[in-house]
């Protein structure tokens, strides 16, 4: 009897392994330092953000995990499923994609190979830190200004500051343009081209080939513009 139990729950646990689900991105890699834990893979779905595979790592700092990906968007890696503490953020995309980092720096400076989208976006991500950290810089700059109450200087800020956001929309813009046959355009059209102009969003729009506007961002960012226009026309 004991052996008939010993053989069913063996079969069971084989069939669970063999019909788990293959898709068609495989994301893979090492987390050096990892001996136990629990990684997520996750994606919005709507508003909602979602777990769609997971492994439990004992003794061992090596990983796979799947999903099928329709249209290449944005993945998440974690522990635990808890995106606010420590994660990975990653473009997923059809084929295999291979994530390499350490688990006391994690999310840091993770190594990201495989995902086209992800090195375009690796390079706008490059640019926008340095915009970013200027904006800090001023804020810090515009701080100590109104505690002097150096007036001159608060209204040298402001042109300047100014100056700085039409810099950083002129860069977004025309990477979105130089990169239009990928989803990162309609990708950073949709997070980072908040102080653009209507007329800039519709250059970039149509400058999107058919393939890239029948992407899950193609769509978000269309009905993006269509809400911006109608908004437009009801004032």
């Amino acid at each position: 009897m004991k052996k008939i139990i010993s053989v069913l729950v063996f079969s069971i646990i084989m069939y669970a392994c063999s019909s788990k689900k293959e898709g068609n991105m495989i994301v893979q890699g090492q987390i050096k330092g990892l001996k136990k834990g629990k990684l997520y893979l996750q994606k919005m779905v709507d508003t909602v953000l979602v777990s769609v595979d997971s492994i439990a790592l004992l003794g061992t700092e090596t990983f796979k995990l799947t999903d099928n990906v329709d249209s290449p968007v944005l993945y998440y890696l974690t522990f635990d499923g808890n995106t606010t503490d420590k994660r990975i953020l990653f473009f997923g995309e059809k084929g295999t994609i291979t994530i390499n980092d350490k688990v006391d720096e994690f999310g840091f400076n993770p190594e990201i190979n495989g995902s086209k989208n992800q090195k375009i976006l690796d390079k706008f991500n490059v640019m926008s830190k340095m915009f970013q950290n200027q904006r800090l810089e001023f804020i810090k700059k515009d701080f100590e200004a109104k505690k002097a109450k150096d007036k001159k200087l608060i209204e040298k800020l402001e042109k300047d500051y100014q100056r700085l956001v039409r810099r950083r929309v002129l860069y977004t813009t025309n990477f979105a343009l130089t990169n239009a046959d990928t989803e990162v355009a309609p990708y950073i059209a949709l997070t980072e081209m908040y102080d653009a102009s209507l007329k800039m969003l519709d250059t970039v729009n149509n400058s999107l080939s058919t393939e890239i506007k029948a992407s899950d961002y193609g769509k978000r960012f269309q009905e993006y513009l269509d809400k911006i226009k109608r908004n437009e026309d009801n004032q």
